[in-house]
């Protein structure tokens, strides 16, 4: 990406076609959309890029095995194929990821889970003559993906495959399960890689501005007043059309015209909370279903190195730009670990936690005041601003779609969809990569997986330097040297851009950044400073900043809400 202060200056006075709110998942895939259909594009988000929702998911590109219960079959059938299309697109950062759903003491599987996973499977398989649905986001035929990839089917296995790929389930002596596939994902670099996509065909993506208000004038195309978080200075640029794609934030903007309108749907805010365990703690090579208790499951799945144990589903009426894990929803995650595993672990076992809200939707209408779950909506108030929110990590394309369809529709223009057949990113092989002195060997598999072929210009930033080529962590493949590259290349300008996003560490080892008096963000800060322009008093300020982010998104699991 372009640095901030030139994409600043590309956007003063200027005028697009379209300026899309928002720079999380949704709203990357709609610039990347509208720019790949030939529109002027600018997108711009008040924090950083990813930092809501979009960066606190449970990490999988899923249909979604929960809403086969709920028989809400297009919703699954979509997901799917979208499943399959991500891997296609972006093969390094979308990967498959074996599920196993286990049984003990000598019984059989679940004869309905088996039943769920035929029909899982069936809805996986792309149809040669797809019928258009009447569902909003269905799918038309020339977008049903070809055979790249698609999952083996489900099938039973022993209990000693089930051990194999569950160690930890070692203890417990499980005598068999169903194994099946789905896909995983690092969720903030997907965004910052779709982002990417969408700067190369000509959109220009800026983060920390802030729309404080909408144009008034006729009709739907006046523009945006935004605020420089880093400067304080406000501009104005101008829009034909405005897409508000700030996902749980969505009512923030124009709240009294979006509240005045009956079809309009209400934000009900949804905490998910997840936890992060140490691999030698809780040894996993597949993910498991984890029965939670009352019928409900979570995932404990194995990313980046860690355990990674979540999620609840709780409502949530707190500070949504900064979102907490509970105290009971840990408390509640490591009880249903305990139970499955035979484990016995603790608050004191995590290496990390966080939390993040999900937009779900409800009607307007108080006669109509259903939960609508996961569904993507998309609705047009009268100034003419399209805001499209609720959806999941895995239809981000879709829910893009929707929204600059609209667009299209309404100026009548012939420009088709194509970003079912845009790579996002190009994947590269770790043995292609350079070797650099001192950075260790398995960090260039980690490399490749983040950046893909990019990870060679965080090579060359790790040669500069001896210290650029060693982990921020002990342990743990990431390098310093993604600290100034996140700076150069990704517009991060805080040490919570890098740790947080850029980085997973924030995630993976909340605990161990807080360890040896902050060593480890000292050393990020430090590298950051000369990229940023930083003297010593200023860095000593950024630290304070990142642990301050730090207890107020309870990272270390040490600071949790008692809800």
């Amino acid at each position: 990406m372009v640095s901030r202060e030139r994409a600043i200056e590309d956007l003063a006075g200027a005028r697009f076609d379209v300026v899309v709110i928002g720079g999380g998942i949704t709203g990357a895939g709609v610039a990347l959309d509208a720019a790949s259909r030939g529109y002027s594009v600018a997108l711009v988000e008040k924090a950083d890029f990813a930092s809501g929702t979009s960066s606190r998911s449970s990490k999988l590109v899923h249909g979604g095995l929960r809403y086969l219960q709920k028989f809400d079959l297009g919703l699954v059938r979509e997901a799917l194929l979208e499943r399959q299309l991500m891997v296609k697109l972006a093969p390094h950062l979308v990967k498959p990821l074996p599920l196993v759903v286990a049984a003990f003491n000598g019984a059989r599987p679940d004869l309905l889970t088996g039943i769920g996973l035929n029909m899982y499977d069936v809805m996986a398989t792309p149809r040669r003559r797809a019928r258009r649905s009447s569902r909003r986001l269905a799918r038309p035929l020339e977008e049903e993906p070809d055979h790249d990839w698609s999952p083996a089917r489900h099938r039973m296995i022993s209990g000693e495959e089930v051990t194999e790929l569950l160690p930890a389930l070692g203890a417990r002596h499980p005598s068999g399960g169903y194994l099946f596939y789905d896909c995983q994902t690092d969720d903030a670099r997907l965004v910052l890689t779709v982002l990417a996509e969408a700067e190369r065909f000509g959109a220009i993506c800026v983060n920390r501005l802030e729309v404080v208000e909408l144009a008034r004038e006729i009709g739907h195309g006046a523009g945006v007043k935004l605020r420089d978080a880093r400067s304080a200075s406000e501009f104005v640029i101008g829009a034909d059309n405005v897409i508000n794609a700030t996902g749980v934030w969505a009512d923030r903007i124009r709240p009294e015209e979006l509240h005045a309108e009956a079809e309009a749907p209400t934000i009900t805010p949804s905490r998910g909370t997840h936890i992060t365990i140490a691999a030698d703690e809780l040894p996993l090579r597949a993910g498991a279903i984890v029965p939670a208790g009352e019928g409900r499951s979570v995932f404990a799945l194995p990313w980046l190195g860690r355990a990674l144990i979540g999620t609840t589903d709780s409502n949530y009426g707190g500070d949504i730009d900064h979102v907490r894990p509970s105290a009971q929803e840990i408390e509640y995650l490591l009880a249903a670990t305990n139970t499955f595993f035979g484990t016995n672990l603790d608050a004191g076992a995590l290496t990390g936690a966080f939390a993040g809200v999900r937009p779900l939707i409800s009607s307007g209408d108080s006669r109509k005041s259903v939960d609508i779950s996961r569904k993507a909506e998309l609705y047009e108030t009268s100034s003419g601003l399209i805001t499209i929110t609720g959806g999941k990590l895995t239809t981000w394309r879709r829910m893009a779609k929707l929204a600059v369809d609209r667009v299209v529709e309404r100026e009548g223009r012939n420009a088709p969809c194509r970003t079912h057949e845009i790579p996002l990113g190009q994947p590269v092989e770790p043995s292609q990569l350079p070797r650099v002195e001192g950075v260790p060997e398995d960090s260039y598999a980690a490399l490749a997986d983040r950046y893909g072929h990019h990870a060679e210009r965080v090579l060359q930033t790790a040669a500069e330097r001896g210290e650029l080529a060693q982990p921020i962590v002990a342990g743990l493949p990431d390098l310093l040297a993604e600290a100034p590259y996140a700076a150069r290349y990704e517009q991060a300008g805080t040490v919570g851009d890098v740790l947080l996003r850029r980085t997973r560490l924030g995630l993976l080892a909340g605990r161990e950044l807080g360890e040896n008096g902050g060593a480890a963000p000292a050393r990020v800060a430090r590298a950051l400073a000369p990229e940023l322009e930083w003297d010593d008093e200023r860095v000593e300020r950024e630290l304070e900043r990142f642990r301050e982010e730090a207890r107020a998104e309870g990272i270390a699991a040490q600071e949790h809400e008692h809800v």
